[in-house]
Formats: C-alpha cells, sequence, structure tokens
C-alpha cells in the first residue's frame, strides 16, 4: 500500500499566521505512537485512521476518498465530517425558539438531515492551529445560513496521542439563542475492507453497557418522544453483552428496524440509544471490535446518546481508499460495509421540550463535546 504523507519538521504548534500547507493529496497527518490520521479542512473531516492489526499490519479503518478534491462532491455522505449546526434529524424541518419559528431546509423526506446542505459538513472550516499530533479547525456560521438564528462561533481540535484519538467541539452563539448540537461523523470498518470472507462489517462486534433505551423512531427514524426499555437478546439489545452487529439479521424486525417510510427493505441500524451515565462518568460508552483484524476502540464521551447507523443507504457507488480492499471486496462500499457511531445529545431534542434537554444555547452560553478513542488488539 502507498501512503501520502505529510510530515512537519517542528514538534511545536504553529499558529493561524504560519500555518503549513497540506500534502499533496490536500490533507495533514498527524502522528503518534502507535496511531496515524490524516485531516482536511472540508467539513473539519478526518480522511484516514491507521492503527496496527493483531498481526502487526497497519490498518486505514474509516471511510474517506484519496485526495482532499473528493470530499465537497461526496459531501452529503458526511465522511468524517462535523455536521452542524444541529447534527442529526429536525422533525418535520420546524422548531420554535422564543416564541419564532423556523422552518429549516427538508433534505431527508418532511425533516431535515445534519442542517440541510449548507450545514458545517458541506463547507470549508480554518486551520487555526497545528502540530505533528494535534489541529484545530474553525468555522463562522452567519445568522440565518440554515435557517437557523444568530451567529455561531465553532471550533474542533484533534488530537493524537498513544494508541488513542481526542476530540473536543466547541461552540457560541453570543447574540442570539439557536440550536446547537454536533457530533463527529466517522465511518468504520475495523478490516480495512481486507477480510478475505467479507466486505461488511456485520462480524464486527458491539458493546454499549450503559444503553438500555432507546428513543423510539419513527418511519423516518425520527423520534416520536417516546423512551422505550430494550428487552434483553431485542433486536436493539447490545447492554446485556457484546454481540455482532448482523446476529440479528434472521429476526423478523430486521427488515424497517431502521426505517420503514425511508424506502422499502431498509436493514440493520439507523437508531439512537440513550447513554444512561452521568456526562462526568469516563467509562467507556461504546466499544467496536473486529476478531479479524483484531482491533477494538473503547468510546468514551460526555455525551448522553449514540446513533448507529449501519450503512443501508451505500449502494456500491463510492469507491474504497487506495489504502483500503482484499479479496472480498469489489472496490465500493457496499451496504452494510460500514457503521457510524455517532455521540451526540438526543435526536430532535429541540422538538421534545418534555426531555428537559441542552439544545438551545445563546449568549452566555458555551457548547462542549468532548470523546476519546483508544485503540487495542486481541488475539
Amino acid at each position: 500500500m502507498k501512503y501520502l504523507t505529510y510530515l512537519f519538521v517542528a514538534l511545536t504548534t504553529v499558529t493561524a499566521a504560519t500555518i503549513p500547507d497540506p500534502g499533496p493529496d490536500g490533507k495533514y497527518i498527524l502522528t503518534a505512537p502507535g496511531i496515524r490520521a490524516g485531516f482536511i479542512p472540508f467539513a473539519a473531516a478526518i480522511t484516514n485512521l491507521w492503527v496496527e492489526d493483531k498481526n502487526g499490519v497497519e490498518r486505514d479503518i474509516i471511510l474517506g476518498y484519496d485526495t482532499a478534491d473528493e470530499y465537497p462532491p461526496g459531501a452529503r455522505r458526511h465522511y468524517g465530517a462535523i455536521p452542524g449546526r444541529y447534527s442529526n434529524r429536525i422533525g418535520n424541518a420546524t422548531f420554535t425558539v422564543d416564541g419564532v419559528t423556523y422552518h429549516t431546509q427538508k433534505n431527508d423526506g418532511p425533516n431535515t438531515l445534519h442542517s440541510g446542505t449548507n450545514g458545517w459538513g458541506y463547507r470549508h472550516w480554518n486551520v487555526t492551529a497545528v502540530s505533528q499530533s494535534s489541529i484545530t479547525f474553525s468555522i463562522v456560521d452567519p445568522d440565518m445560513s440554515t435557517n437557523m438564528p444568530g451567529t455561531v462561533y465553532g471550533k474542533v481540535t484533534y488530537t493524537l496521542s498513544a494508541k488513542k484519538w481526542s476530540i473536543k467541539i466547541e461552540a457560541s452563539s453570543p447574540e442570539k439563542k439557536t440550536p446547537l448540537m454536533l457530533t463527529q461523523h466517522t465511518y468504520w470498518n475495523l478490516d480495512s475492507f481486507a477480510n478475505p470472507d467479507t466486505d461488511r462489517i456485520w462480524n464486527h462486534t458491539y458493546y454499549t453497557p450503559y444503553s438500555v433505551r432507546l428513543l423510539e423512531p419513527d418511519a423516518n427514524t425520527v423520534p416520536t418522544g417516546k423512551l422505550v426499555y430494550i428487552p434483553k437478546d431485542d433486536i436493539n439489545d447490545f447492554w446485556s453483552k457484546p454481540k455482532q452487529l448482523g446476529a440479528s439479521m434472521d429476526d423478523p424486525k430486521w427488515v424497517g428496524n431502521c426505517g420503514t417510510g425511508i424506502g422499502s427493505g431498509c436493514t440493520g441500524y439507523n437508531n439512537m440509544w440513550i447513554v444512561d451515565k452521568s456526562k462526568y462518568d469516563t467509562c467507556v460508552a461504546a466499544t467496536l471490535a473486529s476478531a479479524w483484524s483484531g482491533i477494538k476502540v473503547d468510546i468514551r464521551t460526555d455525551q448522553q446518546g449514540l446513533q448507529l447507523y449501519t450503512c443501508y443507504w451505500s449502494l456500491g457507488t463510492d469507491k474504497l481508499k487506495s489504502t483500503q480492499g482484499g479479496p472480498a471486496s469489489n472496490g465500493f462500499v457496499n451496504s452494510g460495509g460500514c457503521v457510524a457511531i455517532e455521540a451526540q445529545d438526543w435526536n430532535n431534542g429541540i422538538n421534545h421540550p418534555e426531555w428537559n434537554r441542552k439544545q438551545f444555547y445563546g449568549p452566555g452560553d458555551k457548547y462542549i463535546w468532548n470523546a476519546d478513542y483508544t485503540f487495542s488488539t486481541f488475539k
């Protein structure tokens, strides 16, 4: 495999006045012991993440494109992006704040997804600081740019340390109260599509010990407002023990579990689980692992929701990166070929005041989002 690597001579952080150019592929490559990653200003996206598998082979375990120029045409996928200013769905593309009702773009049936096609995942961010192991991007989102009030100032800092990727997102709306709910939208395939038996993620094991409740979805996967407990051994039970993502394929609920109103035959997952632990608790909220590669990622976050999406709508049109692939792959991302695990607050909480979620931010407020991804291997 050939990797385009951009190494920095200086190990200290440089500020905006002296930001270096990215590599020939448009990417900034960061390094730390046991981990490398690529980032671009478009959507403040992570493009590559390399760790070693159980046999010491370096694998690029996230989806993306080979060059930065390929990201704007593929923006709707949100590969590795920061969607905003409100991630996930806004039911009926409508919300009300301070007595005023706002209507956002309907880009997901009757709803808004990731703030529409002018959201943060479709924009170029500024690089404001960079070092060998850290990079910071910033964005200014003007008042009403997505039919949401107030100018928002946002930034994300990505940091690599020994076998760990850390993220801190900050945002504020100093003039008007506005919806704010962000996430990091990485798609995973821990086998790097190299497993000779399958290019899908159904062999990946998922475990969320604090997620015994689910936001009940409607036909378009927008929460109805009802919070439901998940019975042990249910199709959506990942709390009682680690379970392969494809373990429930024979369950009658498998078809339609990720929505019945957005196309016939939808299979797998596109739902939000509640993380029933304190935001200050640093315990592992979710673990994703593959026995084939032996790669495991433990996710810690201060967010109290996890959206799990198993890529039903990846229909074989996006090419794999040159760093990925194997004998079971046709060179494209197929349905079920990846999984997104989006840490965030409760989906569409701006339209469910009975939940008492903090999703409107205004003068004097500061939005903060944190997550750590720790990598290890097992035999």
